[in-house]
């Protein structure tokens, strides 16, 4: 039985339209949420694991909007093969294809996405799908790039989400301490509404047979 691992309630309500009778589970973008997302889908019977939503691009000729079928991700500085039958599964063969790297923290600025290419040469980063190699069970990843490697992150990202879902006190605050940075939310947004049809349309031309 398949169980679906993803960071947000928008991408969890994406994937249940295509799959609504497979147990998904949030991670609420936080690595401890991650680990107890994976347990209730072990719980729940699951005996291989989907990572599904967005991720941060590190390649930059990766644009907002590209799908990724992972076949490994980098974990702890190993590589853990993707199953290549539920790859297959999931789009792999209409899919740009390559590694995902796992990060316990967010990866804010182009620095560290420009770093982290040249040492792991991962096409995009999240912060679920290391958690979800880890369990030792078949899995794979389907991300869907959703900002600019060569940009920084506004800094309300950070605050702004909380238990899967935008947190407006968090944003608000976050807006009052660094006003420049609203042209960089908008254009995140733009980005992100991108990578949410991008997915949309990749996922009904290719329809899972979970």
């Amino acid at each position: 039985m398949l169980g679906i691992l993803a960071g947000l309630k928008q991408e969890a309500s994406l994937i249940r339209r295509f799959l609504p009778n497979t147990p998904v589970a949030l991670s609420n973008a936080t690595p401890e949420g991650a680990r107890r997302g994976v347990e209730r889908l072990l719980n729940a019977g699951a005996t291989e694991l989907l990572s599904f939503g967005c991720a941060g691009s590190l390649s930059p000729d990766i644009a907002p909007g590209t799908v990724i079928v992972a076949d490994h991700v980098r974990y702890q500085n190993r590589d853990i093969s993707c199953d290549p039958r539920l790859s297959e599964m999931f789009g792999s063969a209409y899919a740009r294809r390559g590694g995902i790297l796992h990060s316990d923290a967010l990866v804010e600025l182009a620095l560290e996405k420009a770093l982290y290419f040249s040492q792991t040469e991962c096409l995009a980063v999240d912060m679920e799908s290391g958690v979800v190699a880890d369990v030792g069970l078949p899995f794979t990843v389907l991300r869907v790039v959703c900002d600019d490697a060569k940009r920084d992150l506004p800094p309300a990202v950070k605050t702004s989400v909380r238990d899967g879902a935008v947190y407006v006190p968090g944003l608000v605050g976050s807006l009052l301490r660094h006003p420049l940075q609203i042209g960089g939310l908008i254009r995140l947004g733009r980005e992100a509404a991108i990578a949410q049809r991008s997915m949309a349309s990749f996922l009904q031309t290719n329809p899972p047979q979970a």
